[in-house]
């Protein structure tokens, strides 16, 4: 039974609604639908799930339409596509001239008597999912059973069933054939000589050369054989040597460590002398700025090239030929149909597939594109790959500013009115960055005057907490507490290896609403999606601490795993969560940017999987390469040809 059906315009005017169910209205699926699949350029796929309720939707791009039906999630209704399509096809037929000669007046002031067409096609649609032929049971005598006789299926003590026999004859055939093959080599010179003389009157030119080449070969093989003779071990010296460089430092004390006395403590450690220009990176920088990522575009390089080049004309003048070829492709005031849009869009998923983003979602980019353009009547001298290209661009930039934007600086400051520290947890697989990140952000929360403690829940890797502990030196170096009143800005709350990361979180976070922090910090450790122990580890942090904002640092060079890396991620938050609504990724930080060219596909996987926005772009080794994502800069990047 369906729950409801509807009808409306793009533009967000109801014309026909049909409710199945007493109940809440359709008001709430329809409205998630639009902002999570149609705003968010998502139509890939023509089914949407909210709550209880499963949604499919078709669009009709020609009149701006869309058709929409709710059922619960927990029926198989088989006959929903083909109602979907009937509807459709019936009330677009039906108020065809209504549309065309009033437009949006006609949408305005119309009235869409639809109830009796839509319950015939529902009955209509309800008995062809009915009427089926029943499956039609063999008779005995159609059965392998039949044709065997009674003596075949007597089984004595002792034999073994006939296919068994019937298999090792063949095995004894191959057998046969084996020893037929090695007889001839026991066999005496003369009758080699003779057989070998027979063969070659029978084979062509090719395969006696074949044949001369392997006997070449298995002559020389035995003769190195036999040449090789058993050779002594040399007696191997004990221990091992060390290396001595030509450049190196022949005092091995120096390099000595092991008896060092500080042992990894932050007061004894002496404070390490560096180039604060060379930590910075950027003289000219404004103190505190998030940038915005930046790509220069080829297209006013390709017009100035066009404008030196006068004297060379791109379209032949004085023939015919010239004219049509330019005239080629061009669609002229028709609607596009998917056989005008496929071999464009099979060019733009391969293009995007090369530029990094995942196999999966540059098809169902490319489907969403087809649904959107399907149908819609196109301008004359208007091609079919420029109006791809453009629909895929907007649908690029759409997913790249997702629903929410995700604001630090203003949560931070509303985290400080309500007297708290603002709690931000980083995850993520081994090796993206997540400590060099965090000490980046940390830099840039500095800079805009807030606190920051940074809690070394990585109690696994060796030498996380030495890692971080050297970030925090340098970032009190560049940011002393004699420029901020004699307050220090950052601290490093660390318990060593091997605790517990949930419960040294939990004393970070109680330790920096003590002390007045504004924000904290909590590095953990890489872990695969596959690894279900450090996976439930995770969730488990995450769920005692209840973090403000929870990161997922992700590296760019990545293409296809990063469709993985997010949904096992988010799944095994989901699963090993002790909280009725578990706590997802809020956010993205992606790093190694500058490592990517014009690569930058992993971007949208991202932000396509998750629908979160990437919150900080790491671009670089020094504190000040951090950008926040431009939308407009990757998508420019990725449509480079």
């Amino acid at each position: 039974m369906l729950d409801f059906f509807t009808i409306f315009s793009k533009g967000g005017l109801v014309l026909w609604c049909f409710q199945g169910v007493r109940g809440p209205a359709a008001t709430a699926p329809v409205n998630a639908l639009i902002r999570s699949v149609l705003l968010q350029e998502r139509g890939g796929n023509n089914s949407f799930t909210h709550e209880a309720l499963t949604l499919k939707y078709k669009l009709d791009n020609q009149f701006e339409l869309v058709f929409v039906v709710g059922f619960q999630k927990i029926l198989t209704l088989t006959y929903v596509d083909k109602l979907i399509d009937d509807v459709h096809k019936e009330f677009r037929d039906k108020y065809r001239n209504e549309f065309q000669q009033k437009g949006a007046l006609g949408l305005l002031n119309g009235t869409f008597d639809f109830k009796d067409d839509f319950m015939r096609l529902l009955r209509d649609a309800e008995e062809s999912s009915k009427v089926r032929a029943p499956t039609v049971m063999k008779t005995f005598e159609q059965s392998l059973k039949s044709q065997k006789t009674v003596k075949c299926m007597i089984e004595t003590r002792g034999e073994k069933p006939k296919e068994k026999v019937k298999n090792k004859k063949n095995k004894g055939s191959k057998k046969d054939g084996t020893e037929a093959v090695a007889a001839p080599t026991k066999a005496s010179a003369g009758d080699k000589q003779l057989s070998a003389a027979g063969d070659k009157e029978e084979l062509t030119k090719d395969e006696i050369l074949q044949k001369n080449r392997e006997e070449f070969f298995r002559r020389h093989m035995k003769a190195g054989e036999k040449s090789r003779s058993p050779k002594p071990d040399a007696q191997k010296e004990k221990g091992k040597k060390p290396r001595v460089w030509d450049l190196g430092n022949s005092n091995a004390k120096v390099l000595d460590y092991s008896n060092s006395a500080t042992n990894g403590s932050a007061e004894a450690c002496p404070v390490e002398e560096f180039d604060p220009d060379m930590a910075l990176g950027d003289k000219n920088r404004e103190p505190g700025r998030l940038y915005d990522l930046e790509y220069e575009s080829d297209d006013e390089a390709e017009e100035e090239k066009v404008v030196q080049n006068p004297s060379k004309p791109s379209v032949k003048k004085g023939g015919l030929g010239g004219m049509f070829g330019m005239l080629k492709g061009l669609v002229g005031s028709k609607s596009l149909t998917r056989e005008d849009m496929d071999p464009v869009l099979e060019k733009m998923k391969d293009h995007l597939i090369a530029k990094n983003v995942a196999a999966e979602i540059a098809v169902q980019l490319c489907e969403s594109v087809a649904k959107k353009l399907e149908g819609k009547v196109m301008g004359t001298f208007t091609t079919v790959t420029s109006t791809v290209k453009q629909a895929l661009q907007e649908a690029l930039v759409q997913i790249l500013q997702p629903q929410r934007r995700v604001d630090v600086l203003r949560d931070v400051m509303d985290a400080q009115r309500h007297r708290r520290p603002y709690v931000v947890t980083f995850c993520g697989v081994n090796g993206v960055g997540k400590s060099t990140n965090l000490a980046k952000i940390s830099f840039w929360l500095i800079e805009n005057g807030f606190s920051v403690l940074i809690a070394a829940c990585d109690t696994f890797r060796a030498g996380a907490v030495e890692q971080l502990r050297t970030h925090t030196r340098r970032l009190n170096a560049l940011h002393p507490p004699e420029s901020h009143g004699g307050r220090t800005m950052v601290q490093l709350y660390e318990k060593g290896y091997g605790k517990d990361a949930a419960g040294i979180a939990m004393e970070a976070i109680s330790y920096a609403r003590n002390q007045g922090f504004d924000v904290v910090l909590v590095d953990t450790a890489g872990r695969m999606q596959d690894n279900a122990p450090l996976m439930t580890a995770l969730a488990k942090l995450i769920a005692v601490n209840a973090p403000d904002l929870v990161l997922f640092v992700g590296e760019a060079l990545v293409g296809n795993e990063a469709v993985d890396q997010l949904v096992k991620f988010n799944k095994a938050l989901a699963d090993h969560s002790m909280a009725q609504t578990p706590r997802l990724i809020d956010g993205i930080v992606l790093t190694k940017f500058d490592t990517i060219d014009d690569k930058v596909g992993a971007a949208i996987s991202m932000t396509y999987i998750t629908s979160k926005p990437i919150v900080f772009v790491g671009t670089g080794q020094t504190y000040c390469d951090l950008r926040s994502l431009n939308a407009k800069a990757v998508v420019a990047a990725l449509m480079k040809a």
